[in-house]
C-alpha cells in the first residue's frame, strides 16, 4: 500500500508540471549595415520579460508570476508579450517585486508594457492593433501598448538612442514593418544598445567550468586608481581563453551602465589596451 505522504506528493507533481521555457520571438543585435529606413522603433525597457497566455502572467521560462487579481483583470483572452516595468533604472526593484511567490502591493508600482500579440493575425502593426483595440474597450491601469514610431535613417536612430540614453533608458528595439511573429531569434527584430568602455588591470586568472574547464573562465581585474575589483567572464575568443592576457596587463572592457547598487552591468572583455 502506498504511504499517504507519497501519494499526496505524487498527486501534487501531476497537478503542477514543471515550468518550461517559452519559445518566444527574440531580437538580434542591430548592425549599421542593415537598411532600417521605415522600420518601427520603440524604447527598449529595462524590466522583466512577461508573457500573458490568456489566463496567467508567465516569465520567459514559463514560471507563473503572482500579481494581484486586479492587476490582470482587464487583460484579454489572447496572448500578449511585454515587459513588466517599473520605470527606468528600476530593474532590481522590479525583479524583487515579481519574484515573490505571493500577490502583494508592490505590483501596484509596475505596468505591463505590451510589445506584441503573438497569436493575432497579420504583421506586427496588425497584431499590436488588436491589443490597442482590446484595451480601448477594456481599459487597464496596469497595462499599455508601447508606441511604435518609424525611423528614417541611421542618423535618426542615433539621435533617438542618445535621447533615450540621456533619460537613463537602456536602448531601442527595431521591428521590420509587416513582419510576422516567428519563434526564436529573428532578423525582423533588432536591439540597439549603447555601451561605454573602461580600462582595468588584470590581477588574476580564474579557472573555467564546463566547456571552459582547463582554461580561462574569467579575469579578475582592478580599476586603475582604486581598489575596486570585478570579474569579467565574457567576450573572449577561444584563443584568448587558451592564452589569456598576463597578470598586470591593461585591458579595455565594455559595459552597459550601472545597477542601482553602483555595480557595472554586463562587463565584457573588449581588447588588450595597446600603447603606441
Amino acid at each position: 500500500m502506498i504511504p499517504r505522504a507519497l501519494l499526496i506528493l505524487a498527486l501534487f507533481a501531476l497537478a503542477s508540471p514543471p515550468a518550461q521555457a517559452l519559445d518566444i520571438m527574440q531580437p538580434l543585435v542591430y548592425e549599421k549595415s542593415i537598411a532600417i529606413a521605415g522600420w518601427l522603433m520603440s524604447e527598449k525597457l529595462d524590466g522583466v520579460r512577461g508573457y500573458w497566455d490568456g489566463r496567467r502572467l508567465l516569465s520567459k521560462n514559463g514560471k507563473p508570476f503572482q500579481p494581484p487579481d486586479d492587476f490582470t483583470r482587464n487583460f484579454p483572452d489572447f496572448p500578449l508579450e511585454g515587459e513588466i516595468w517599473g520605470g527606468r533604472r528600476t530593474f532590481e526593484k522590479t525583479a524583487g517585486i515579481v519574484k515573490r511567490q505571493e500577490a502583494h502591493e508592490g505590483w501596484r508600482e509596475l505596468r505591463f508594457a505590451v510589445f506584441d500579440a503573438p497569436t493575432a493575425p497579420g504583421g506586427v502593426e496588425a497584431r499590436l492593433g488588436q491589443a490597442v483595440a482590446w484595451f480601448a474597450g477594456h481599459p487597464s491601469a496596469h497595462a499599455y501598448v508601447i508606441e511604435q514610431r518609424p525611423v528614417s535613417d541611421h542618423r535618426h536612430l542615433r539621435r533617438e538612442l542618445k535621447r533615450i540614453e540621456a533619460l537613463g533608458g537602456e536602448g531601442i528595439i527595431l521591428r521590420r514593418p509587416g513582419s510576422p511573429y516567428t519563434r526564436g531569434r529573428s532578423r525582423d527584430i533588432l536591439k540597439v544598445k549603447p555601451y561605454a568602455d573602461m580600462e582595468a588591470v588584470v590581477r588574476a586568472h580564474l579557472p573555467g567550468k564546463g566547456r571552459n574547464r582547463g582554461r580561462l573562465g574569467s579575469l579578475l581585474v582592478e580599476l586603475p586608481g582604486s581598489r575596486t575589483r570585478l570579474k569579467i567572464g565574457t567576450g573572449f575568443s577561444d584563443a584568448l581563453r587558451e592564452n589569456p592576457p598576463p597578470v598586470g596587463t591593461l585591458i579595455t572592457f565594455k559595459y552597459y551602465g550601472f545597477h542601482a547598487s553602483g555595480i557595472l552591468r554586463f562587463p565584457s572583455f573588449l581588447r588588450v589596451r595597446e600603447e603606441f
